[in-house]
């Protein structure tokens, strides 16, 4: 019996245009990984905007398409393509971007399940995907990587690991480990996103 694989919400809440993009190539630049295969990409998803599930369903002709769900025919990398869905969750129409290996010709099917799965559950987000949507949301300048530039630190046995940079009290800021953030660290940055959008 195969495993279904992790699906994975990247972003809190629904992506312009310029986060779309971005979210298309996010892990270009991540230190050990092989964007070519496909593999990073595989299984992420995040909600879009009508405009933007129409903009691409022009774009280029689909690779395949069903009611609610359209295909690309430019591959990501290896077998994974972006698959775009329309779903109606508690009665409301809403658009979602996953990126599918379709290697596994059930992926899409299995894509658009979890995702309905995932929005309709009482507490949508994961920690996991809590952190993903934190990582996306913080401007570039605000994050970065654990280096092992001075061993006392404490850093070097994180090098590679991703940081944020976090009120550290009064008036300081300090860059943490974003795996270490506490729960109520989260959703003060989560909090503060959606303070900004409303």
């Amino acid at each position: 019996m195969t495993a279904h694989p992790p699906f994975r919400k990247v972003l809190d809440g629904v992506a312009t245009r310029e986060q779309m993009f971005h979210l298309f190539s996010r892990h270009k630049d991540t230190p050990g990984i092989d964007p070519l295969s496909g593999t990073p990409y595989s299984a992420e998803w995040f909600e879009i905007t009508a405009s933007e599930y129409h903009f691409m369903l022009d774009l280029l002709p689909p690779l395949f398409m069903r009611t609610g769900m359209f295909g690309m025919s430019e591959y990501k990398a290896g077998n994974v393509t972006s698959v775009f869905f329309a779903i109606r969750i508690r009665g409301r129409e809403r658009w979602f971007h996953g990126f599918c290996d379709l290697a596994d010709r059930q992926s899409p099917d299995k894509m658009r399940a979890a995702i309905i799965a995932h929005e309709t559950g009482v507490d949508s987000m994961t920690r996991s995907e809590k952190l993903e949507a934190i990582w996306n949301m913080t401007p570039v300048e605000l994050r970065g990587t654990a280096r092992n530039a001075d061993p006392e630190t404490g850093w070097a046995e994180h090098r590679g690991k991703r940081t944020i940079l976090v009120n550290a009290g009064r008036h300081d800021a300090a860059f943490k480990l974003l795996d270490d953030l506490s729960d109520l660290e989260i959703d003060e940055f989560l909090s503060r996103v959606r303070l900004r959008r409303s």
